[in-house]
């Protein structure tokens, strides 16, 4: 199967849950829930696909930005699906699926120029894995502080209606922050520990800069969740300072290999 195949019918699939949600939000409503993850689940099913050709080539992974930065999409993608079945998190789909559609395209028509092919031994794919998935849940909890701190700005200025509605209530909205960020912090605790086992000649592999942005990013976010549960630091506190732990997870992943594998080349 070529991946085109793949990568269109997710872009399609993506696509129409997108407007559908997006329709429905501007009229201030509801979207039916089954119709909405029939869409998701089988844009997230065709991304997997396209993913797997992108990242896996015969024995050998592609450990280069695009390819990676597509497999990373599409487990946020499928985390936040999997979650929307019980939990009201339809509006990230708003602001998840348009930038995934972009991402599977250009790493589709960029991978000849973006070629890392390398084995993986268990140790060090065990840490690839957890901080995958770390970086997938603290993105969901980036794009959840980005509601919440809309959700309380509007409140804040006495403006409760209008598309305010189609938010969770602000309680929901911040025990699921909490529940991707807790979840988060102990994969990337779980993450960096490898690391320090199984990654060898971090100065030599030019890792020190994804060390000290990844160090500064789990500080950041221990700091907010121990405020959290022992402060009672909530709203737009505790947006602000998920969004900046994501800043630095931001700069430790995607910034050291944009400056790896772009700038310098």
């Amino acid at each position: 199967m070529t991946p085109w195949l793949p990568t269109a019918v997710a872009a399609l699939f993506y696509s129409l849950a997108f407007a559908l949600r997006a329709f429905d939000f501007i009229q201030v409503r509801q979207t039916l829930k089954q119709p909405l993850l029939l869409l998701a689940g089988l844009a997230v099913a065709a991304h997997g696909i396209a993913a797997w050709h992108q990242v896996f080539d015969g024995g050998a992974v592609n450990l280069s930005l695009l390819p990676l930065s597509t497999s990373i999409f599409w487990v946020i993608n499928l985390i936040v699906v999997l979650s929307a079945i019980r939990n009201p998190l339809e509006n990230l789909y708003l602001l998840l699926f348009p930038p995934t559609v972009a991402m599977l395209f250009v790493a589709l028509a960029s991978q000849q120029h973006t070629r890392e092919m390398a084995t993986v031994p268990p140790g060090l794919g065990a840490h690839i894995l957890l901080s995958l998935l770390s970086y997938s849940l603290m993105t969901i909890a980036a794009l959840q502080a980005l509601l919440l701190a809309w959700q309380n700005r509007r409140l804040h200025h006495h403006q409760p209606g209008g598309r305010l509605r189609t938010l969770p209530p602000l309680l929901i909205m911040e025990m699921l922050l909490f529940r991707f960020l807790l979840a988060g912090f102990v994969l990337l605790t779980a993450g960096l520990l490898l690391g320090l086992i199984y990654v060898e000649d971090f100065f030599a592999q030019h890792l020190s800069h994804k060390t000290v942005f990844s160090l500064v990013a789990w500080t950041l976010y221990a700091v907010l969740l121990w405020g959290h549960y022992r402060r009672g630091w909530r709203g737009r506190v505790a947006s602000y300072w998920a969004l900046g732990g994501f800043c630095a997870l931001m700069l430790a992943f995607w910034g050291t290999k944009f400056v790896l594998e772009v700038v310098i080349g």
